[in-house]
């Protein structure tokens, strides 16, 4: 079910308003604007009236900017108590102005959208309840609100309306294909598990946000892993938010995808790669340089930069009780529980980093300092990893190469047989490809003569065939 917020303290003032307005646009013989929106999963046309910008009340449960509320926790805790109040619609629309990523810089997109409106005025309709709450067009009322515009143009939604129907609603306008200023990544990811948490099957939800189940499934592990190092995160007072997270959406993708290949040939290698990344992408390296890192990186380059203090030996973990059933889970791997207590005490020193930015006590000076030793440390492990993996792939590229051939060549078997059904082989053209194939496998097997001195099977071939060929 979705949060019930009561009603505005203007409700009835806006009800009759609203009734009025209506009532004189019905009256009139003017042509009548309309807005289309999904009600309880069939289209509605409600009726667009003009409504005082002032009257209107944020949407205190708007998708938007669900992940950004936790900016300031005292004026997100005063939301989630008085959503009406002056100071928590004030809230809402600093948060409405500012970047998802650092809701302490200024959005350039709301900028952008005080420009459109200022030269062109509004040209979607937003839409409200009956009590004046807005349902979509929170950030335009903003803007317009900041232009001293005295009237927005709205739709109006059906008496009958519930806090299930808003959520719902403002989801599908949202999700349209023509919407230009999208969710937040974070604020994506929250609605999607909302609806999942509704009861709706990943099909279904992932059918609502035009996406494949897969990727549905891969985003909802995304925000449970970052659920799960924010709550690992917390020292003292201080603790890491989601929004902390906003600019690591393609780094976080392709942590599910290594994970998710690696798990199938090793879970606890899976869970060390899964840890490391992680540390990795809160330390602030890019997406190139935190693809480097394999499960056996700690091992081959990391242990050696890591300070002293860093390298803590976990003590071998006990099995995990379960309770009422009288029997215990295995417990995690040495290993995988050496990584997560280094992943813990970055989450923990960059936490107290964030919340005392500018503070010069002693706890933040020595979070600093860690946080300092700790990303010199990996940076100078991915020195060495990075040049291994350009010789790797150095090696690979030979090979690579034969197969892309091999698959031309069967494609070639197949565009043969078509061009001679249909008469249009060019066998001169054809015969002279042929020659030049010969002359490039010759050099090849001239090529393994010099390289390869413990020939295998295919290489071998190559040469007795050049050899039988005389050439």
């Amino acid at each position: 079910m979705t949060k019930e917020f009561g009603r505005p303290p203007l409700a009835e003032e806006n009800r009759a308003l609203v009734e009025q307005r209506l009532k004189d646009m019905a009256g009139g013989n003017g042509v009548r604007e309309t807005l289309t929106v999904e009600w309880r999963t069939q289209p509605l046309h409600v009726e667009v009236i003009d409504m005082p910008v002032e009257s209107l009340y944020y949407n205190p449960g708007t998708h938007r900017i669900r992940a950004q509320r936790s900016h300031d926790p005292v004026q997100d805790e005063l939301l989630d108590r008085e959503p009406w109040a002056p100071a928590s619609q004030d809230y809402l629309d600093y948060l409405l102005q500012m970047l998802p990523a650092d809701p302490s810089k200024r959005d350039p997109d709301f900028d952008d959208l005080l420009e459109s409106l200022r030269a062109y005025r509004q040209n979607e309709p937003g839409l409200i309840t009956r009590e004046g709450i807005l349902v979509n067009g929170n950030t335009r009322r903003a803007a317009l609100k900041k232009l001293g515009v005295a009237n927005i143009r709205v739709g109006v939604l059906p008496e009958s309306c519930t806090w299930d129907d808003i959520n719902a609603v403002e989801l599908s306008l949202q999700l349209r294909p023509d919407q230009r200023r999208n969710y937040s990544y974070i604020n994506r990811l929250l609605a999607m598990e909302e609806q999942h948490l509704m009861g709706r099957t990943l099909a279904d939800v992932a059918r609502e946000f035009r996406i494949r189940a897969s990727t549905c499934e891969q985003d909802l592990w995304i925000l449970s892993c970052l659920r799960d190092l924010i709550e690992r995160s917390q020292d003292g007072g201080a603790q890491l938010r989601l929004l902390d997270f906003e600019q690591h959406q393609e780094k976080l993708r392709e942590l599910y995808r290594r994970y998710a290949k690696e798990s199938e040939v090793s879970k606890d290698n899976a869970e060390v790669l899964k840890e490391t990344r992680l540390a990795a992408i809160v330390l602030g390296f890019s997406k190139t340089d935190v693809r480097l890192i394999e499960p056996d990186f700690r091992e081959r380059y990391l242990d050696k930069k890591l300070p002293d203090a860093m390298k803590t030996e976990s003590d071998a973990p006990a099995a995990v009780a379960i309770p009422g059933l009288n029997r215990t889970m295995k417990p995690a791997a040495p290993r995988v529980a050496k990584a997560k207590a280094l992943t813990d005490a970055i989450l923990k020193a960059k936490a107290v980093e964030t919340a005392e930015d500018g503070l010069l006590t002693e706890r933040s000076k020595t979070a600093v300092e860690m946080f300092g030793a700790a990303r010199v440390a990996v940076e100078e492990a991915l020195e060495p990893a990075g040049k291994d993996a350009r010789v790797r792939k150095r090696k690979q590229a030979a090979q690579d190469r034969i197969t892309d051939a091999c698959q031309d060549i069967e494609q070639c078997i197949t565009d043969l047989t078509l061009a001679k059904a249909s008469g249009s082989l060019d066998e001169e053209a054809f015969d002279e490809a042929v020659l030049t194939l010969r002359e490039t496998l010759t050099k090849l097997a001239v090529v393994t003569q010099r390289s390869i001195k413990a020939p295998g099977d295919g290489v071998s071939w190559l040469r007795e065939s050049v050899k039988k060929e005389g050439m």
